[in-house]
């Protein structure tokens, strides 16, 4: 056999982080081994969010999506025996990433490390936080200069790190058609540029473009997810040329890492999830002129719950099997010349170009962050509609929905689940870790990080300084929070009637006679309590009860139990509706549910939706709850049916539920 020069492979990571900083090294140590080649951190919703593990809102929450990573001590026992000076890390984090990117620099000077050899990411993208994802802290002016501060530190202290991975993913996750999906994140990457080009000398300037990265989605339709990443290609070097004048052609690339889509896997059927992973990953790793740098795939059995080590080492096989046993890194690009890709990319490129037209003449994307959420609602609701109707086919879900038990769901249910006793020992550990700091030392670095937040200084130094001190995140999120405000963002669903009520005409006459049989017109409150932003479930619930003509009273994300209960009893809803979907219903319902009791609420009905294993969902019913709903009752039609029927007062709406359905 003939030797052939291959092309070096992207870099392989699995987006991993649970339970403790203890047993998030253990795996990671562990799926090195099994030869990843980076690491991806997920952190859980308190540190994504700014708030310490026994804070009201962390309630349920602590390990459960990520690794609670609350100080110094946290951050040192995940990357224990890691030598971060030789490691390509990843940090899926936003409003809390100056504070992250703080203590993950000051563990590695702990190391001993040359801080200008470390090489990864940190996320950093807070502006897509108000369009999907939902962990911002604070308003958007602020939360655009917290991102250029940690890239004006970078490109000087920390030159080979990412200070900002322009994050497309969610916004795809959210329902962005492709020409959305490219044009809302290059607004943000334009935004960013903007504001960073204030900070640094003229000079400077293009080796910072350089740093811009971008991590994006790759949906089930390959051919228009592979012309989408050409078309990102070409698009940001226009940019680069266009707005920046940036000549290096090294300074313009496009720089971009992926994970495949987690909307379109299906809780039914789950085993099918491997070849729509598979097929997704071929969009971003075919095309040698689009190929991603870095490459996380999910576990075939995310929609169900958190992966277990074997789930997440399946996925590692599948890139390597890619990469090492194929012949794909021999050849050059499979697609250049191509009529048919060539065509459909411009067809991107010309919508895209439109739409950030349309975003520039409403002032950028920091200024159309309500166009832009309330676009992503509505085309969200048109994707759903396809797969109510059928004309969406999925696997599974609307088709050939007969099958045989799968082998691979063993007695655990084919997932992992945290502790519930983990919560209590983060908490003590957090406690600990307070009492044996010297408090003049915090004191005096939170003074320090408030005096450089009220002023124009950067922000990272004094952050470090914090870090190092024993500062906590829910300690430097509170200066933020402090100096720059919290912010609640748009909900994206409008009291106005859209034009989407197709096959509606029987649901809405079924509200008309139930409002009048109740003397005004039927009121769903939908509440989203903890900390869990996915609130994608919840706006198209919100939005199809609309267009039923319900009265609907949606707030938003990130609701204590104390606001709800307060929004319950000013407002006097017929069917209360949560949604949670970082599988913390557990602790969560049962708060509320004796609240509800405690305040004598319990004639409103509950029902609850979520990613809910089936034993979690009898447990909810025997609190209480009238109905449960996960992913598989994507009919949101029959959900409309069941909210009326619970508010009808000829109804008891108190009598036993089907069950999940």
């Amino acid at each position: 056999m003939t030797d052939v020069q291959k092309d070096k492979p992207w870099l392989f990571r699995t987006y991993a982080g649970h339970s403790t900083a203890t047993a998030s090294n253990a795996l990671y140590r562990s799926n090195l081994a099994r030869g990843q080649t980076g690491l991806s951190v997920a952190f859980d919703l308190p540190t994504q969010t700014g708030y310490d593990s026994d804070h009201t809102l962390a309630r349920g929450e602590v390990g459960k999506v990520g690794v609670p990573v609350a100080h110094l001590g946290d951050m040192r026992a995940l990357f224990q025996d890691i030598p971060l000076e030789k490691m390509n890390t990843s940090m899926t984090i936003n409003a809390t990433a100056p504070w992250l990117l703080s203590l993950y620099i000051a563990v590695a000077e702990e190391q001993g490390a040359d801080i200008a050899q470390l090489q990864g990411t940190v996320q950093n993208d807070i502006i897509k936080e108000y369009l999907s994802r939902g962990t911002y802290i604070c308003p958007p002016k602020p939360s655009l200069r917290l991102i250029t501060d940690v890239a004006a530190y970078c490109y000087t202290n920390v030159p080979k790190w990412n200070p900002m991975n322009v994050c497309s993913y969610h916004l795809q996750e959210a329902g962005a058609t492709p020409e959305q999906e490219l044009a809302f994140a290059l607004a943000t990457a334009v935004a960013v540029l903007d504001d960073l080009k204030t900070k640094v000398p003229a000079a400077d300037f293009p080796t910072l473009v350089g740093r811009i990265s971008f991590f994006v989605n790759a949906g089930i339709r390959f051919v228009t997810e592979l012309c989408k990443m050409r078309a990102f290609t070409e698009l940001w070097d226009e940019i680069c040329q266009s707005r920046y004048g940036i000549t290096d052609p090294k300074f313009r690339r496009f720089r971009y890492g992926v994970q495949v889509n987690s909307l379109g896997l299906t809780e039914q059927q789950p085993e099918n999830n491997v070849y729509r992973i598979l097929i997704e990953m071929l969009a971003v790793t075919l095309s040698k002129n689009a190929r991603a740098r870095a490459v996380q795939l999910p576990a075939w059995n995310e929609a169900l719950g958190l992966p277990r080590p074997w789930d997440q080492q399946w996925s590692l096989r599948m890139q390597q099997i890619m990469a090492y046993e194929t012949d794909l890194l021999e050849y050059g690009d499979l697609f250049d010349g191509n009529p048919v890709i060539l065509a459909k990319v411009e067809a991107l490129k010309t919508g895209t170009r439109a739409e950030l037209a349309n975003l520039d003449s409403m002032g950028g994307a920091i200024a159309a962050i309500d166009y832009m959420k309330g676009r992503l609602v509505d085309s969200n609701a048109t994707r759903l509609s396809g797969i109510e109707s059928g004309a969406v086919t999925v696997v599974g879900v609307n088709r050939w929905i007969e099958a045989e038990p799968s082998p691979l769901m063993g007695e655990d249910g084919g997932i992992m689940t945290v502790d519930p006793a983990t919560e209590a020992e983060q908490i003590d550990r957090l406690n600990d870790w307070r009492n044996a700091r010297d408090p003049a030392a915090v004191s005096v670095a939170l003074n320090a990080l408030r005096a450089a937040a009220t002023s124009d200084s950067n922000i990272m130094v004094p952050s470090i300084a914090a870090a190092k001190a024993g500062v906590t995140t829910g300690e430097w999120a509170g200066v933020m929070r402090e100096v720059f405000g919290q912010y609640r963002g748009p909900t994206g669903v409008s009291t106005a009637v859209s034009n989407q009520t197709d096959g509606l005409d029987d649901i809405r006459a079924a509200v008309d006679q139930v409002s009048d049989r109740l003397g005004r017109r039927l009121k769903f409150m939908i509440g989203k309590p903890g900390l869990d932003g996915h609130s994608n479930g919840a706006e198209q619930i919100a939005f199809r009860a609309r267009d039923c003509g319900m009265d609907i009273d949606y707030a938003g994300i990130r609701l204590t139990p104390e606001d709800l209960i307060a929004s319950v009893k000013r407002e006097d809803p017929h069917v209360i509706g949560l949604s949670i979907l970082s599988g913390s219903h557990l602790p969560l319902v049962e708060g509320l549910m004796q609240m509800i009791r405690a305040e004598g609420l319990t004639h409103i009905p509950v029902l609850v939706g979520g990613i809910i294993p089936d034993e979690d969902a009898r447990r909810l019913k025997a609190m209480g709850v009238a109905r449960v709903y996960t992913p598989k009752d994507f009919k949101l039609n029959r959900i409309m049916f069941d909210i009326v029927q619970l508010a009808d007062p000829g109804i008891d709406a108190a009598k036993p539920a089907q069950g999940p359905r």
